[in-house]
């Protein structure tokens, strides 16, 4: 059983009639019956019987159908998938990010990229914490995202991409409301709402509170951010989060930190054979070349 003796048998199925599937197969009428007398003997049944001129399906040629046709379907729209895919000016590429990087920096990219000439490329998004982003990159659900470098994976190439900054977030009734700016040292009286071990930005924030030498009473903890402050705005606690444009949003008083914290890294990530795709490279580029790495 080959490709093409599957299509002659679609057609063939379609036309009901064995010159009419001849000619839509580009063929000749024996080509036609040859292939369909082979495929009968692999499988064992008949597949078509004649009615007066035409050619209809039995009842085991109407089953062999609903399954075959659509799975010709699904290969035609994979063949059409890779063919796009070869087209650096046309296709569809799947995107991850995190959370943060929704409310700004991704639909930044994307519309600055059809902008500059290149609206034949759709695309496809998913979000998710950074360790989900990584699964899927890993998965080939999705085929370039924006995460936390949470895994050093050898089959990712992880690119720095931009940088957050980290702020402290308190209820505004809050007595820390009144300032402006802080250290964390001044925070360790009050208890936190803390980011959940799933999250890509725990172990960040685990380092810099270990480097500090401080100890923080976590009373919950949660994988998004807008739940962050969420939490924050019903007074549960205070947080450290990044610097992201809902916090206004939230019945919350954003403060500076004062101390000198690590760079909170952001990363492009990449499967390496995946940078072979004329579509995808172009849009990795892009990306690099046109994201300030500071957070703005």
């Amino acid at each position: 059983m080959n490709l093409r003796q599957l299509e002659f048998f679609v057609t063939l199925a379609q036309t009901e009639h064995m010159t009419q599937a001849a000619k839509e197969s580009n063929t000749s009428q024996p080509n036609i019956s040859h292939a369909m007398t082979m495929l009968e003997q692999e499988i064992g049944v008949t597949l078509f019987e004649k009615k007066g001129r035409n050619i209809q399906l039995t009842r085991h040629g109407r089953i062999f159908y609903e399954y075959v046709s659509p799975a010709l379907a699904e290969i035609e729209k994979g063949q059409r998938k890779l063919q796009e895919m070869v087209d650096p000016d046309s296709g569809e590429i799947q995107f991850g990010f995190i959370f943060t990087m929704g409310a700004n920096l991704a639909p930044k990219l994307t519309q600055s990229f059809h902008q500059k000439g290149h609206q034949k490329i759709n695309f496809e998004f998913q979000q998710g914490n950074s360790n989900q982003i990584i699964q899927m990159l890993l998965d080939d659900r999705i085929d370039i995202g924006i995460c936390s470098k949470v895994s050093n994976d050898s089959e990712l190439i992880y690119q720095i991409l931009t940088q957050e900054e980290m702020v402290v977030v308190v209820p505004l009734a809050h007595p820390l409301a009144k300032y402006d700016s802080i250290s964390l040292q001044e925070t360790t009286n009050y208890p936190y709402v803390c980011y959940s071990k799933q999250s890509g930005l725990r172990p960040y924030l685990d380092q810099q509170i270990k480097s500090l030498k401080l100890e923080l009473e976590i009373v919950c903890e949660l994988e998004e951010d807008h739940s962050v402050l969420g939490f924050v705005g019903q007074n549960y606690g205070i947080a450290i989060m990044p610097n992201i444009p809902s916090i206004s949003s939230f019945p919350v008083k954003k403060l500076t930190i004062t101390d000198d914290l690590d760079d909170r890294n952001i990363y492009l990530a990449v499967k390496k054979n995946n940078l072979e795709i004329p579509v995808l490279k172009k849009f990795y580029d892009f990306c690099l070349e046109n994201t300030n790495k500071k957070w703005d």
